[in-house]
């Protein structure tokens, strides 16, 4: 398969903790014409394991602390129940699908966190350029689609629980060595919105320029100030055009567009 284009979409906990917006999503990613690689994070799933398991999940700045019973629990739920949940459901809608950790051919390495200021146990940070753009395309002339979560490893035997943005942005600016590249983030809004209120409100594009006015006056606040951020940080870093939209409007032109 030549390689045009390529599109890298993340998906997160609204869509993976409902059955059936799941669903409803991979029968439209499945759509999603040309070579196409998913990122997903890990949804509720672990919470609920570490529940019944006993084991406390502690969160910092929104941020799951990730000790070594903690990691034991996202490793087998986001790389394995989520991961191969989603394969499965792709090949059924006839998208062949191949799930992957980091640590799987080495596709993406990651380096743990410094303990200061806030140890946050096994979470690694990513540089793109440890993405592995060799094994990807390898995947995407194939005709197979990764499905790649947010466990990476460090090259040393660790795993390390990353955020899945970030994961997604590192993967995208990777698969930019390849060929043009665009990249989705589903997310549970219509886009950016100008009033938080209003689905309506959709900002239709964002720039480095209009970004720092949209912080000043309030407009983008709290969680959406990193994810913005990545965006713009991929976009330049090689990425061709990222995009915040509602999952359903996966196949359409809606939403907002970064670049």
């Amino acid at each position: 398969m030549e390689i045009k284009n390529i599109n890298v979409v993340k998906i997160g906990g609204n869509v993976i903790d409902d059955p059936t917006a799941l669903a409803t999503f991979v029968d439209i990613f499945s759509k999603l014409e040309g070579p196409k690689i998913l990122v997903h994070g890990g949804g509720k799933e672990a919470t609920r394991l570490s529940k019944g398991m006993g084991i406390e999940t502690v969160m910092i700045e929104g941020r799951r602390v990730t000790d070594r019973a903690t990691l034991d629990i996202v490793t087998m739920t986001y790389a394995g129940l989520i991961n191969k949940r989603i394969v499965a459901l792709l090949q059924a809608a006839g998208c062949n699908a191949l799930g992957f950790s980091g640590a799987d051919g080495n596709i993406i390495k990651a380096t743990r966190r410094p303990a200061n200021p806030i140890d946050f146990g096994f979470v690694g940070d990513i540089d793109p350029k440890d993405v592995n753009d060799t094994l990807i395309r390898l995947l995407l002339e194939a005709g197979i689609t990764p499905v790649i979560c947010a466990i990476c490893h460090d090259g040393n035997g660790t795993l390390l629980n990353c955020n899945a943005d970030s994961v997604a942005s590192a993967i995208a600016i990777g698969a930019s060595r390849i060929a043009p590249t665009v990249l989705t983030f589903c997310f549970e809004k219509a886009g950016v919105l100008s009033d938080v209120d209003d689905d309506n409100s959709v900002i239709p594009l964002i720039t480095k320029e209009n970004f720092n006015d949209l912080k000043e006056n309030g407009t983008v606040a709290k969680g959406m100030i990193p994810k913005l951020t990545n965006a713009l940080d991929s976009a330049a870093k090689g990425v061709k055009e990222v995009r915040i939209c509602k999952a359903e409007n996966l196949l359409n032109n809606t939403g907002t567009i970064i670049r």
